[in-house]
């Protein structure tokens, strides 16, 4: 009788620590605030530096309905020669519903061969995600695609 509470006694108090301490911890953990279209476009804005975006030379390969939003493939292809006179430098992927707006910059040169980067990424919700590319004449181009999620990421519960 006296093991047992010896053994409900040292536990006792670890358990209220572990208790306290997890309580702790989801007070502590920030919740996900999503990024709104307007974020979107202020961070879009910024990469195009005030410059006029083309259409037509950005491609978004994404499927349009992800059934998990935790990892949707993205292709984005650019039409460029990819030659020292005419190449792209840089390529960036914005979105509207996620907690960061930019999701990511790639930086290219010539020796890349071709203007195409691939990646995975989160996705909140359904949404339009948006890619542009800057060549290096200073020319911008952008594309939008909406893919549409059946199972969320990136939530704030």
């Amino acid at each position: 009788m006296a093991r047992n509470a010896e053994m409900t006694r040292s536990n006792g108090p670890a358990a209220t620590r572990r208790a306290a301490l997890s309580g702790l911890a989801l007070i502590a953990v920030p919740r996900l605030a999503r990024a709104t279209p307007e974020e979107r476009d202020a961070a879009l804005a910024q990469f195009l530096a005030g410059r006029a975006p083309q259409r037509g030379r950005v491609t978004i390969d994404a499927p349009a309905l992800v059934e998990n939003g935790n990892s949707a493939p993205v292709t984005i292809r650019v039409d460029s020669p990819m030659t020292a006179q005419s190449h792209v430098t840089r390529i960036a992927l914005f979105n509207e519903k996620n907690p960061q707006p930019q999701v990511a910059e790639f930086r290219l040169s010539p020796r890349n061969g071709r203007a195409e980067v691939s990646t995975r990424m989160r996705l909140a919700t359904t949404q339009f995600i948006t890619a542009a590319a800057e060549f290096n004449d200073g020319t911008v181009a952008v594309d939008s695609f909406e893919v549409i999620v059946t199972i969320a990421a990136c939530t704030e519960e």
